[in-house]
């Protein structure tokens, strides 16, 4: 039995919660300085990128409503397989710009969860 594509859109949506929480009051400078911050801020995208990769697998349909999709598993994989080159000003902005927007058609997807 294939998993619930909910499980992905959860695990998405936790994450996005997480990254949003944890950087709650902080600057760009603030985050550029703390390392335990950039940390659990990219670890959160990394989930992020993952489950909704895997929500395309799982329920492809569900998944091509999500703006961007492709561009956010390629985000994962930049964060993942080229940490050493990982631009802050790019993971700052993306957490401030793109991620709440995200958040909102994850949870409406969810249905209001």
């Amino acid at each position: 039995m294939p998993p619930d594509p909910r499980k992905y859109l959860w695990d998405a949506a936790n994450a996005a919660e997480l990254a949003r929480t944890f950087s709650q009051g902080q600057t760009f400078a603030d985050y550029r300085t703390n390392a335990m911050l950039r940390a659990a801020v990219e670890r959160e995208f990394e989930i992020i990128g993952e489950a909704l990769n895997q929500l395309s697998k799982a329920a492809p349909e569900i998944a091509a409503t999500i703006p961007e999709l492709a561009r956010i598993v390629a985000f994962r994989n930049i964060l993942i397989h080229g940490y050493a080159t990982v631009d802050d000003a790019l993971v700052w902005q993306v957490l401030q710009e793109k991620l709440p927007d995200l958040e909102r058609v994850i949870r409406a997807l969810l249905g209001g969860d």
